[in-house]
């Protein structure tokens, strides 16, 4: 039986008369549910309950808990001011990238977190950070084992359970083990509190957050795959660079195989965490845990606008900022800096491309009860039919956009005579003012019949001519009496190409694609290039044989040829009629393909076989 002082009973009575109790969210926006109260309570009386967005928030059992007061003196909310300090009196800073050139491309950004965490591996210590669970909810994990890395690296960007994490690594800590740990700022604010002195064995990182998503309004939008595509999920990763890093890109792959890729510019979940405001915690939006001193060891960020700084570290495969804090993380990052390059860079450097560093989330632009009331009611669709695609922008983000389109027309033909005036025979005027439209360069030969159908879904650049603007080599294009050319968003063709569209054939390019020089497609029935297809120099595809037939039974001059998305045709390939390339393929240089070409394996040889398997290619 515990012993209570007179004195400290009365108290405890006086609170639970008038109802008075350490933890008692008045505002939401007050808590920023670190789960740190809970951890700190020996007497079991404080539990989580989920809201109705997705957001827990702390409830008192009365009858167990005795008022010690440590809730309190864990929480990063109630002693900010007391945790907002750090020994080196401004923050170093760096833009950085990995050696390993794997390491980066399964990142969040440059893989800085990856080399810290190669360090305390490699000296036998724990690694903390967010990681899936089954259900693509998200929980804090700390182990030992190198294996556990990947689950460990790349954003999740969702709200993080960390019960039980706090009193994991303080005895960890308190057996003399090293420990890194990496968490949203307010988690690590939380962590320090919770420790309540500072261990020479623990390195602490954050990383600049802008708010942290609803795991309710996630769970919505895998379901909207689930239902659209009758197939679980069983793989998601946030910000998959397959698309290159600026794409934001959302992967999630489906139990029937199915590789399914959102950029931000088509992911509904990241355009209304983007556009809206309102998937975050309202906590976000008077977050107490943003400018400096930084309360980390270590921040780590997406260095935005490192192409101003060193153009070099630009590969839009991901570059990191990173600030050390203090003198144990700038001792600690000397060891990590054989596993990097990296470049110290200005303090007043980071601050542009990274308002989040110092700035709270904007409040929500759309009304948040009405929007998690619907969440309740309405599928993904339709909650981003209603909150989340695009409104009219704003007058001066519509003259950017007016003046870049102009821009580029002008680049891309040259002011070339020729080339304006294909411009404008091709393109309606209400295609030019929609910005769907076939922009060609200069030296390209286009035939399209009077009866042919040309379908434009944003721009396609005919004859790019990348780094030889002055060249002369033609490029052809030529749709013939009652054929189809489908061209979607950000399809670009390179100069020297011979596109052939033969009488009631259909040619479709689904866009986000390009050629280099010298593609030849001679399309006589059906080709379709996916979404995402590139392709090398010299590339052929064709779904016929002309006009020569072979006397054999069963023959057929002209069968369709489907090239999947994300598909690699290499340089001077050859894909001939009947052929269908599965997604994410790698077809080799020369390779001759004359049958099916299975999802994510790569063929090479005459004729091609698989020569490779499970494959992931890069940006």
């Amino acid at each position: 039986m515990k012993v209570i002082s007179p004195t400290y009973n009365v108290i405890g009575e006086y609170k639970r008369y008038y109802n008075i109790f350490m933890i008692d969210i008045k505002r939401k926006e007050e808590c920023c549910g670190c789960n740190a109260c809970g951890d700190a309570c020996a007497h079991g009386a404080i539990t989580f309950k989920t809201d109705n967005e997705g957001f827990w928030y702390p409830e008192v059992d009365k009858e167990k808990c005795v008022d010690c007061g440590l809730c309190e003196k864990v929480c990063p909310v109630l002693n900010i001011k007391e945790l907002k300090k750090n020994d080196l009196p401004q923050s170093i800073c760096y833009a950085a990238e990995h050696k390993n050139l794997e390491v980066v491309f399964d990142s969040t950004s440059g893989g800085l977190f990856s080399a810290l965490a190669d360090i305390m591996y490699k000296e036998q210590g724990y690694v903390g950070g967010a990681v899936f669970n089954d259900d693509f909810s998200v929980k804090q994990f700390i182990s030992n084992k190198k294996e556990d890395l990947p689950r460990i690296r790349s954003s999740k960007y969702l709200q993080s359970s960390l019960i039980g994490f706090y009193k994991e690594v303080r005895q960890l800590l308190r057996n003399g083990e090293n420990v890194l740990v990496c968490g949203s700022p307010c988690q690590m604010a939380a962590l320090r509190a919770f420790l309540r002195k500072d261990y020479e064995n623990l390195i602490i990182a954050d990383f600049i957050c802008r708010g942290t998503n609803s795991p309710k309004v996630w769970r919505k939008y895998l379901d909207s795959y689930e239902e659209r595509y009758g197939s679980p999920v069983v793989y998601c990763k946030a910000k998959s660079k397959e698309y290159g890093w600026r794409n934001l890109t959302q992967k999630v792959i489906l139990a029937n195989g199915k590789h399914m890729y959102e950029t931000k510019d088509q992911s509904n979940f990241t355009k209304g965490y983007l556009q809206t405001g309102v998937y975050c915690r309202p906590s976000c939006y008077e977050c107490k845990f943003k400018g400096y001193p930084r309360m980390s060891d270590i921040t780590l960020a997406d260095f935005w606008g490192i192409e101003n700084i060193d153009k070099s570290l630009e590969k839009n495969l991901g570059t990191s900022l990173v600030m050390i804090n203090s003198k144990k993380g700038e001792v600690y990052f000397e060891k990590v800096k054989t596993r990097i390059h990296c470049i110290h860079v200005p303090f007043e450097s980071i601050e542009k491309g990274n308002p989040s560093l110092n700035k709270p989330l904007a409040p929500a632009k759309v009304d948040r009860k009405e929007f998690f009331d619907d969440l309740d009611k309405m599928s993904f669709l339709q909650i981003a039919d209603k909150y989340i695609l695009e409104g009219k922008k704003s007058k001066k983000s519509q003259i950017k956009s007016i003046l870049r389109y102009g821009l580029e027309v002008v680049r891309t033909t040259q002011l070339n005579p020729k080339a304006v005036c294909q411009f404008f025979k091709y393109n309606s005027f209400r295609e030019i003012l929609d910005g769907n439209v076939l922009i060609p360069t200069p030296h390209c030969v286009i035939r399209i019949a009077k009866n042919a159908t040309i379908n434009k879904n944003g721009k396609t650049i005919l004859g790019n001519k990348m780094h030889f603007p002055k060249s002369r080599l033609e490029t052809r294009l030529l749709v013939q009496s009652n054929g189809i050319l489908n061209l979607g968003p950000g399809t670009n063709i390179a100069y020297g190409a011979d596109i052939e569209v033969f009488s009631n054939a259909t040619l479709t390019f689904k866009g986000h694609g390009a050629s280099n020089i010298g593609l030849t497609v001679v399309c006589g029935n059906h080709i379709e290039f996916g979404e995402g297809v590139m392709m090398g120099r010299h590339v052929t595809v064709r779904d016929n044989n002309g006009s020569h037939f072979i006397n054999r039974q069963g023959y057929k001059n002209s069968k369709p040829v489907i090239v999947g998305d994300k598909a690699w045709l290499c340089e001077s390939c050859t894909i001939m009629n009947g052929v269908k390339v599965g997604d994410g393929a790698i077809v080799g240089a020369k390779a001759f393909v004359i049958s099916k070409v299975p999802a994510h394996t790569m063929v090479s040889g005459h004729p091609a076989q698989v020569v490779d398997e499970d494959i992931l290619w890069k940006y």
